[in-house]
């Protein structure tokens, strides 16, 4: 059955295998989310994704990081706009997330990047998520 909300499960599934310390997680390919998954291994939240071209779509491999003690990178995901509540912002109203020690992650009209990035390149956009 086709899930009416991708990003959301982009991130649950990521959630999920960081909960049971999985290396890795296969999530179906679609190009929002490699963008996704980019943002991610740019901000070192993940090691890696690799798009694996099986099957009628194929999938992304995204491998997980973490410490050395076993403690997941991400501590915690959170989908903001949703398909039911759009939540756009202008450049002054980007969120900071846990005063700079996370990332919120925004779709522009330059593609997808960080609130950091966006707030230096003058834009605003729709809030996807935030990422700690």
């Amino acid at each position: 059955m086709p899930t009416t909300d991708p990003i959301a499960d982009f991130l649950v599934r990521i959630r999920n295998a960081l909960r049971v310390r999985k290396p890795s997680v296969d999530i179906p390919f679609s190009q929002m989310k490699s963008d996704l998954a980019r943002v991610l291994m740019d901000c070192n939240f993940i090691h890696d994704y690799v798009h694996v071209d099986e099957g009628p779509q194929g999938y992304i491999r995204v491998y997980l990081k973490y410490t050395p003690q076993g403690e997941a990178a991400i501590k915690g995901l959170r989908r903001i706009s949703k398909p039911g509540l759009r939540r756009y912002v202008g450049q002054r109203q980007i969120p900071r997330v846990f005063n700079g020690l996370g990332v919120s992650i925004l779709t522009t009209s330059r593609g997808i990047m960080t609130g950091n990035q966006a707030r230096k390149e003058g834009l605003g956009g729709e809030v996807i998520a935030e990422i700690w």
